[in-house]
């Protein structure tokens, strides 16, 4: 047994220890896996055997797709130019086949499991586990009256839970975007971590974080597998309407019920709140604005009611936008704790306008909310990991008032 381990713990630490160039395997690989790796620049190598392949490249989805070279030996290899920080999806394309990387862990994304590579940006510590009391993650899953199936969700549960039994928490339900699912924000998120470096520091008050699966089908119903398309063409847009109405419903009707008789939670709407990126931040305005009598925190990551409308350049008018919620904004200040929006500096031009555009309405109508942008990042996770960092701290604050629109 002591040669086994002796074995275990040589091979550990030739996989992890630094090469001559100064690449490490990425953290996202399986164990002792030697590639990916990636250096101080940013800069990462890829391998993968095969001998018989006429063609391998290199895909990233968002960007072109990268040629790998043939070795003597049967591995084809690629090294990037230096990458944004932060969680990047891809794939080989092996003569024109889609394969995952064997070393690297699968995430759900684009709706398929999918290689993921994490590259460290520097100096940034929120997002990883640090010595700190850790919360717990847990699945749960429960029966929709509203779909007819058992449905999925992850909770995190703050540090000192299961010990301090006589504490009740508040709750922020937080929500994937499109081609996603519910393990998104653990996995490729880190919001757990973010959120017990938070606690840890005092800077954000102990509540449990809920995520759903953000995709809902009424029993009975056959709407078109949207999952991994393109988000945003209008035609897309009305298709979802009635999974967007059916997530509402079973939120509402069946989840927020189950996580209140189940966990000891502060079960009113002054301890409730609700966030989401993309596909999800939409999801959140519809429902809080729709039920403004349960929530009084909301937050878009890169994603917001009437987004999608702002795109196109017209002007949103807040007293019928959200179904008049907005129309008279001291009245909803008094509702409202904090009205939140974020978007990446480097986010897709329409992406981008569309969001600036939502806060400049908000701040011309006199609405009282946070306008939150993430220098140099697209729509991806390392936007939405900074995000999360600056809604959390601002949430479920004793004696907490509206909070005035900032840049």
């Amino acid at each position: 047994m002591k040669r086994i381990a002796a074995a275990i713990l040589l091979l550990a630490s030739c996989c992890y220890a630094q090469t001559k160039d100064g690449f490490v395997p990425a953290s996202t690989n399986v164990w002792a896996a030697e590639y990916p790796r990636v250096d101080a620049s940013g800069k990462a190598q890829f391998r993968i055997k095969a001998p018989n392949a006429t063609a391998v490249k290199l895909n990233f989805w968002s960007n072109p797709k990268l040629d790998m070279v043939k070795g003597a030996d049967g591995y084809w290899t690629v090294t990037t130019p230096p990458l944004v920080p932060g969680f990047h999806y891809y794939n080989f394309v092996v003569d024109g086949v889609d394969v995952n990387d064997a070393g690297s862990h699968a995430f759900f994304g684009g709706g398929r499991d999918a290689s993921g590579i994490e590259i460290p940006e520097a100096g940034a510590t929120y997002y990883l586990p640090q010595n700190v009391p850790h919360g717990a993650v847990r699945d749960i899953w429960y029966f929709s009256k509203i779909t007819g199936s058992w449905r999925h969700a992850v909770v995190y549960l703050p540090p000192g839970y299961d010990t301090q039994t006589k504490m009740r928490y508040p709750v922020l339900y937080l929500q994937h975007g499109a081609g996603e699912d519910e393990t998104g924000w653990t996995r490729q998120g880190h919001a757990n971590f973010i959120l017990d470096n938070l606690i840890a520091s005092g800077s954000a008050k102990p509540m449990i974080l809920v995520m759903a699966y953000g995709y809902a089908r009424r029993a009975g119903q056959v709407d078109p597998d949207l999952t991994g398309k393109p988000f945003g063409p209008p035609e897309m847009m009305k298709a979802m309407q009635g999974m967007f109405q059916a997530f509402e419903d079973d939120l509402i009707q069946v989840l927020i019920p189950y996580i209140d008789a189940n966990f000891r939670t502060i079960a009113d709407r002054d301890h409730r709140g609700m966030a989401g990126l993309s596909m999800g931040g939409m999801q959140t305005f519809q429902i809080t604005f729709d039920h403004l009598n349960l929530f009084s925190y909301i937050g878009g990551f890169s994603g917001a009611g009437g987004m999608m409308m702002m795109r196109s350049g017209q002007k949103l008018d807040l007293k019928t936008a959200f179904n008049g919620a907005l129309a008279d904004p001291t009245a909803f200040a008094k509702k409202v704790h904090l009205l939140w929006i974020g978007v990446g500096t480097a986010e897709p031009p329409q992406m981008l306008a569309g969001i600036t555009r939502l806060h400049d309405a908000f701040t011309e109508a006199g609405v009282k909310h946070i306008f939150y942008q993430s220098p140099g990042t697209s729509h991806e996770w390392q936007t939405w990991r900074r995000d999360l960092k600056d809604f959390a701290p601002r949430l479920f604050q004793t004696g907490s008032q509206p909070i005035v629109a900032a840049r």
